[in-house]
């Protein structure tokens, strides 16, 4: 099963993840959908964080204050997306310290600081396995970008 993602969430991603970072500073947003839809993405969250060229940090209030906000509202984080300076991958620290451990869980990562066009070239799709580690998946297995 893939995620649907409309285009204009996608579009609003990148929008967001280009004023935060200002083509200088890793950005984060958080894609979630409802309990009763949840293979169609319908929310781009924006987290408080703080933001630097090498990584970003998720404020410990907001990311307490996300999780009742996500109960109250039927609604789950099902892709966690991420800017990197240049090329995308998949590093220690997202291995690490990903927002959701679950198997299948999926980390897309954006290369450029999303400076490029609104789309998954060149981006890195990883999704936790059952062992607890990351591999690498095509982005196109797992998300379906629609009008």
């Amino acid at each position: 099963m893939r995620y649907r993602v409309p285009a204009a969430l996608l579009s609003e991603t990148f929008d967001r993840l280009r004023r935060c970072g200002g083509a200088q500073r890793e950005c984060q947003v958080l894609w979630t959908s409802e309990w009763a839809h949840p293979w169609t993405i319908s929310e781009v969250v924006h987290p408080q964080h703080l933001a630097h060229a090498g990584g970003f940090e998720l404020a410990s209030d907001w990311i307490n204050g996300l999780w009742l906000e996500l109960a109250r509202a039927g609604r789950g984080i099902r892709v966690q997306v991420h800017t990197h300076p240049k090329e995308a991958f998949h590093s220690g620290i997202d291995d690490d310290f990903p927002i959701i451990h679950s198997v299948g869980f999926l980390s897309l990562v954006i290369p450029d600081f999303a400076t490029g066009s609104a789309g998954l070239d060149r981006a890195y799709l990883a999704e936790i396995t059952p062992d607890g580690t990351w591999r690498e998946v095509a982005p196109d297995s797992r998300l379906e970008i629609i009008e």
